[in-house]
């Protein structure tokens, strides 16, 4: 039961949140559409008697019939808006314009199509003409979507004004209609309006002029040209000739391979390289092109520095009844003699030509005989090899080592004791130490200094490869652990050493290298070992 709103009756309801006024006007498809409201403020409803959308069809449909009084008006029908009725509804028309060309003396004017649209929804017009390829022509939207005035007066182009066969005139520009959809004349003949018959778009003479008639072949029965790439395609015949250059200075005979493409009657001439023949790695001396037999029978006025000859310069051209084993042909001033063919090329000319004889030219001398490259002789400076390297190649390499030797024998070192062999009083007690490094095959010599006695201890020689005397320079022999045995004399540089000893070392690789050690050597040191053992028993 509610109160009286006086005051001390009043209360607010703690669970009411809202007190806005809820919107009667909503916005679809950007125009104003009005709502009716259903909820009051805060929400509470409205305290009316609503009524649904299909109680208010069914009151608008009913017409109850009075036995007396007058019938009540039926309400009136739901408005529907233009843009709502005629919404995606487009009258398209075809038709074009002609456009006048003062430019060219071939054409006069141009026919251009174009297709008119007429919006019912706002009464807008838009004028496009369809793209052509290649037409040279900025084509496209000619009149862009709006509104077109029809004169001066303020007028604007309706649809009940166009109609098929009329000329519409678009801001100066005049567009003849000729045709129309089927929407378009259904829509035109439920207004009451009358269609026109159709017409036909004229065609345009320039785009007549640029179609290329259709092509109509018929093979005649001699050979052509269609026929000889459906059935020579990939077809090839070879020669093998030689140049005969020997009459000019420095010249001589250099094979060559000729081929004779029958696609198209070109010829091609390849060089046949042989190694170190001393001619630039160039495989092509002519390309693939056709050669004629006389390239001088033409007209001092041909300009043959920039165009090439063709059939309306030449009339004989070379062709595969031109070649035979044994004939010699000249080719832009150079003679070529043929003295064999692969074996397709007889094939094709038992077939064609019935040529049976196919015996190869003996050709002697083709290929002159380079003769083989002698190096200097050795002038002593650095080692052998560094010299060679300059002699094989114009920028020297270093010349190869022997890394899994170096690598297997790394570290491992003969020494020999020796004295040196001199007539020279003072050289008599002079002692040295050789060392033979296993890796590389150099030899060492270090002198111990010894007090007072006058001559300064050290190095001796430097690391290096010691060559024997009497071997001659081009093919040097070095020393090796076999040839230093106690006892053995060796000369060094123009200095002789008598090898007194050796440690132990060198006796036990010498026999785990016994294979490649004379026995001689292996004795000398066995001796020397087995003394100093029994000296050091005693």
């Amino acid at each position: 039961m509610d109160l009286p709103f006086l005051p001390g009756n009043s209360f607010s309801d703690p669970t009411k949140t809202k007190y806005h006024v809820n919107q009667t006007l909503s916005y679809k498809n950007g125009y104003f559409v009005p709502k009716r409201p259903v909820r009051g403020i805060g929400g509470d409803p409205i305290a009316v008697n609503q009524l649904t959308e299909e109680e208010l069809d069914q009151l608008a449909n009913t017409k109850p019939s009075l036995t007396y009084g007058q019938a009540s008006q039926p309400p009136p029908e739901d408005f529907i808006p233009a843009h709502v009725a005629f919404d995606k509804k487009v009258l398209l028309f075809d038709g074009f314009f002609k456009q006048t060309v003062h430019e060219s003396s071939n054409e006069y004017y141009r026919v251009r199509p174009v297709k008119i649209y007429y919006y019912l929804e706002d009464d807008s017009i838009s004028v496009v003409e369809p793209v052509q390829a290649n037409s040279g022509i900025p084509q496209g939207k000619l009149i862009k979507r709006q509104r077109l005035p029809k004169n001066d007066l303020g007028d604007f182009w309706h649809w009940k004004d166009l109609n098929l066969g009329m000329s519409a005139t678009f801001y100066g520009k005049t567009f003849q209609i000729c045709k129309c959809d089927q929407f378009t004349q259904e829509f035109l003949e439920s207004e009451g309006i009358l269609v026109d018959e159709p017409q036909a778009i004229p065609k345009d003479p320039y785009l007549d002029s640029r179609q290329l008639p259709q092509y109509k072949h018929v093979t005649p029965s001699s050979f052509d040209k269609l026929k000889q790439f459906l059935t020579m395609d990939r077809k090839v015949l070879r020669f093998y000739c030689v140049w005969d250059d020997r009459d000019s200075m420095f010249g001589e005979m250099r094979s060559f391979i000729m081929h004779y493409f029958l696609v198209d009657d070109s010829i091609e001439i390849r060089e046949v390289h042989e190694p170190n023949d001393g001619h630039d790695p160039f495989p092509v001396l002519l390309r693939r092109q056709k050669l004629p037999k006389d390239r001088n029978a033409v007209k001092g006025s041909f300009p043959s520095c920039v165009l090439e000859l063709s059939k309306h310069e030449i009339h004989d051209w070379y062709s595969p009844s031109d070649f035979a084993i044994g004939t010699t042909l000249f080719i832009n001033g150079r003679r070529f003699l043929i003295f064999d063919c692969d074996e397709f090329t007889k094939q094709f000319y038992r077939s064609v030509y019935n040529v049976t004889d196919f015996t190869p030219v003996t050709v002697r001398g083709r290929a002159a005989e380079l003769p083989k490259r002698k190096l200097p002789p050795y002038n002593g400076f650095g080692s052998l090899e560094d010299s060679m390297q300059s002699c094989l190649s114009l920028v020297p390499q270093p010349p190869k080592k022997d890394f899994i030797r170096m690598l297997e024998n790394d570290g491992k070192i003969l020494r020999f004791a020796a004295v040196m062999d001199s007539p020279h009083p003072e050289d008599v007690n002079r002692k040295f130490i050789i060392s033979y490094r296993l890796s590389d095959d150099m030899m060492q010599i270090y002198e111990p200094p010894q007090r007072n006695a006058g001559i300064l201890g050290g190095k001796f020689l430097e690391r290096t490869r010691v060559r024997k005397p009497g071997c001659p320079t081009d093919y040097p022999e070095f020393y090796t652990p076999a040839d230093l045995a106690i006892g053995a004399k060796i000369e060094i540089f123009k200095h002789k050493f008598i090898i007194t000893d050796a440690d132990e070392y060198v006796l036990k690789w010498m026999e785990d290298n016994s294979e490649w050690i004379p026995e001689a050597t292996l004795n000398t040191l066995r001796q020397r070992h087995g003394k100093q053992a029994d000296t050091a028993t005693e």
